[in-house]
């Protein structure tokens, strides 16, 4: 898997994948549970609703070869 995701776009989806967890707990909902979508494509910096818009936040690295 090739990242996709950048480092403020991690942190926003980290922080709203706590905020909806907390909400569900909070209303004791199930819906809560979908906060584990967003804490996983930050741990891991991969989305793959990007790959097919072709979408990345991540800066491009300089190649060292070139």
């Amino acid at each position: 898997m090739k990242k996709n995701v950048g480092s403020l776009d991690k942190v926003l989806r980290l922080v709203l994948g706590l905020v909806i967890i907390a909400l569900g707990i909070l209303y004791q909902s199930w819906w809560g549970l979908l906060g584990i979508i967003p804490l996983f494509t930050a741990s891991t910096g991969w989305c793959p609703v990007y790959l097919p818009f072709g979408i990345s936040t991540c800066k491009i690295k300089p190649d060292a070869k070139k």
